[in-house]
């Protein structure tokens, strides 16, 4: 069972809030930040979790129902993506392209997110979630990376992002995200 105690919803709120500030000061590729973080609580963590079901029933996608059930057990979801992330200006190749300018002339693909993008800026996020996920467990806060949030959350238009991934946050007796 999910507490809802106002001290639960406080502490999540604040421990939200660290995670935020962990991803935008994760280091960043450059020095270059295009990580973004939207948090969220009381009735946007349902409609998400609603949206979730929808999206995985239209689309036919395993596991939107399971992680919907998650969010919607959840005291906030934070959410943290790229927006119109540019390249590093390397040419290295990693993105699939030989040059940036290649990867920069490509029509962009509009699926569940955004691409193709500089594989240096998916780093980035890579630790900035890294660290966001860390910070809320120092302070004991049950949570899990969810690409399926993301998609949702774009979906409904809470982000516009180019790609986004949420993260859950649960303080209960028992982890919520395992045992699933």
């Amino acid at each position: 069972m999910t507490e809802d105690n106002d001290w639960v919803l406080s502490g999540v709120s604040q421990v939200a809030e660290m995670m935020g500030l962990a991803a935008v000061t994760a280091p960043k590729s450059k020095g270059e930040n295009y990580v973004v973080v939207k948090i969220l609580q009381g009735p946007p963590v349902q409609d998400l979790a609603r949206a979730m079901i929808a999206y995985g029933e239209r689309s036919r996608k395993a596991n939107f129902d399971r992680d919907a059930r998650n969010v919607a057990g959840s005291q906030a979801v934070v959410l943290i993506g790229l927006e119109e992330p540019n390249t590093l200006g390397l040419n290295c190749g990693a993105c699939g392209y030989p040059t940036c300018d290649e990867l920069l002339d490509q029509l962009p693909y509009q699926g569940e997110f955004i691409g193709p993008m500089c594989a240096f800026r998916l780093l980035d996020l890579g630790i900035a979630l890294g660290s966001a996920v860390k910070t809320a467990s120092l302070f004991n806060v049950d949570n899990r990376i969810m690409y399926r949030i993301g998609v949702a959350a774009r979906e409904m238009g809470l982000v516009d992002w180019h790609f986004v991934m949420g993260i859950p946050l649960s303080v209960s007796g028992k982890n919520i995200y395992f045992d699933r």
